[in-house]
């Protein structure tokens, strides 16, 4: 019971944030609805008509009313259409403008949230957030609130037409209305249990497609195409089966109400066949009333599949405020200073920092001084790369504090820290945008020469005047049409253009071949003049000339020192060494 009374609560706080963004449509709003209050009119007054239209023209044979309530029947509908072209078309507006206006808070909020969520969140459940359940949350806005809001006034506009014919053949009508409301409920509580598993299989289907096609070379490589294709035929299955349930609940609220409906016009058939036949009544206004309550059922039929495709929006909604209701642990302070442009030393000050459950990081102190080279090495797994994410707070420390200039990293705003750092990951990022723009990404104001000196610099320019379009050159999704060290040269190119006083180079060449090393290592030196650099290596013959080397095993730093000073201790980076002389000497003896 407190499960259920929680769950309404927070469906009601999802209502009212849904309509927080309605109301800020309130002028379009406000016409629309003016619009449907006279169509719902004119649809009474369609069926009011019926009554003059049989007793005058008909019975009595009037030829002024022949010659007069056609044309006024002419006008009534084009007043109607008018009406409702304008409802239709600016509840729709106001549909649209909300869930562009909710699509664009949820890809901003996403795009705050730090690197552990995205760690914790499959990538292809992000993307149906954002394009399938914000759709469906588009339905219920843009149809199921203008169908209700519309509806309404049908409603009630007939309720006054059949009562104002025959206020007691009207509460016999009413009286079947009720019965209507509790499977209408029940279905609508199925119906969001069940969206919201089709939802989830959408997600689910949304991370294997980007996992595979991204994945789509070693998938081809080692021929798992049949094994992918099984994998992906469960998830459809999945899905098509929750949608059949859903088809199923969808379909059985029409019949019933159908069914609820038809007893409802025999009684009236019935006892108003009954009234006329005795006299009491005209067939004029029992046939305005039939009229009447024949228009005023397609409506009330109609909020049957209203609640529905509501109840499928209010799942939907659910999770993407789930989403928006998501925290960041990075945490920028109302105070915060701007961090100055300039060259900076770093200070770790007895960190440590816990991932989950797990102590990636101990007690870890450490003064990098201005224009410092500091090559981080150590064997996988030992908290390299975690130390220097610390750095542009990508994740906060759990003890201690970090310190540039001596202001505490999270005394100062997260924009102007990170505008201090450029990082050339192992992996070369780059998007599907022409090489100028992926160069300029994060300084798109930068001229087409310091684009060119940046690109020179990076010993990118010569490969790029090669191409038939040159700096226009699209590098296709991910840098596809770039080989290893293309891609590498122009990430650098980007730090370069960037121009940070503070330079993070993780694993930056260990995926290339000696030729591509070679480049890259010549556009590393360009990059790393006068900067403050933290450089995380597996091949030491990268970091022998860095001013200083630390060795990091479990978390913690175990040596420190020049090159031949650590080779001179026999400790772990001694062990490092040899492990990589006998590979060096395997590999020769290999021929490879």
């Amino acid at each position: 019971m407190v499960e259920k009374k929680k769950s309404d609560i927070d469906l009601l706080k999802i209502y009212q944030r849904i309509l927080e963004l309605v109301k800020l449509q309130w002028p379009r709003l406000l016409v629309a609805m003016l619009c449907m209050m006279l169509v719902a009119f004119l649809t009474a007054a369609t069926a009011y008509l019926v009554k003059p239209v049989l007793d005058e023209i008909f019975f009595k044979k009037d030829m002024r009313m022949l010659k007069l309530l056609p044309f006024a029947i002419i006008i009534l509908y084009a007043v109607k259409g008018a009406c409702y072209f304008g409802q239709n078309y600016l509840m729709n507006y106001v549909g649209h403008s909300i869930i562009m206006r909710l699509r664009d808070k949820l890809y901003v909020h996403i795009q705050m949230l730090p690197l552990s969520f995205f760690h914790k969140t499959k990538t292809g459940i992000l993307m149906a957030r954002i394009i399938n359940d914000v759709n469906i949350v588009k339905g219920m806005v843009s149809n199921a609130i203008t169908g209700v809001l519309k509806d309404s006034f049908t409603i009630i506009g007939l309720l006054f037409v059949i009562f104002y014919r025959d206020w007691k053949l009207a509460l016999i009508a009413i009286a079947i209305f009720p019965l209507a409301v509790i499977p209408i409920v029940n279905f609508g509580r199925r119906l969001r249990r069940l969206s919201t598993r089709c939802q989830e299989a959408i997600a689910d289907m949304s991370f294997l497609l980007h996992e595979t096609f991204t994945s789509n070379r070693i998938v081809k490589a080692f021929g798992m195409e049949s094994y992918e294709n099984r994998r992906f035929f469960e998830r459809t299955s999945r899905l098509f089966t929750n949608e059949m349930k859903a088809v199923g609940v969808r379909s059985i609220s029409s019949p019933v109400m159908e069914l609820l409906g038809g007893i409802g016009i025999t009684l009236i058939i019935w006892y108003g066949g009954y009234k006329v036949v005795t006299g009491t009544s005209t067939p004029g206004t029992f046939f305005s009333f039939m009229a009447a309550l024949i228009m005023l059922y397609e409506p009330v039929k109609k909020m049957s599949g209203l609640n529905n495709t509501i109840q499928e929006g209010l799942a939907a909604a659910v999770r993407i405020y789930d989403i928006l209701d998501t925290a960041s642990d990075i945490v920028e302070r109302e105070d915060a200073i701007e961090l100055k442009s300039n060259a900076h030393s770093v200070v770790f000050q007895n960190i440590s920092f816990k991932y989950e459950d797990q102590m990636v990081l101990k007690n870890i102190n450490l003064e990098v001084k201005k224009g410092e080279v500091l090559a981080l090495v150590g064997m996988s797994g030992g908290g390299k790369t975690t130390l220097v994410n610390l750095i542009p707070r990508f994740y906060d420390v759990t003890e201690g504090s970090i310190l540039m200039e001596g202001y505490d990293i999270r005394d100062v705003t997260i924009a102007s820290l990170r505008s201090q750092i450029g990082i050339v990951t192992q992996d070369p990022i780059l998007f599907n945008d022409t090489i100028r723009n992926n160069i300029a990404y994060g300084n798109t104001d930068a001229k087409e020469s310091d684009i060119v000196a940046a690109a020179k610099a990076a010993y990118a320019y010569d490969f790029i005047q090669r191409f038939p379009e040159k700096f226009d050159t699209v590098a296709g999704e991910r840098g596809i049409r770039l080989s290893g060290g293309e891609k590498q040269r122009v990430c650098i190119a980007r730090a370069l253009l960037k121009n940070a006083p503070i330079l993070i180079l993780d694993e930056a060449t260990s995926s290339l071949d000696s030729e591509s090393e070679l480049a890259v290592q010549r556009a590393l030196e360009n990059l790393m003049k006068g900067r403050t650099t933290f450089v995380i290596a597996h091949r030491l013959s990268t970091v022998r000339h860095a001013n200083r080397i630390i060795v990091i095993v479990d978390g913690k730093i175990v040596e420190e020192g020049k090159h031949e000073e650590l080779l001179a201790l026999e400790g772990e980076y001694h062990k490092l060494h040899d492990l990589q002389f006998e590979d060096n000497n395997r590999q020769v003896a290999s021929g490879q």
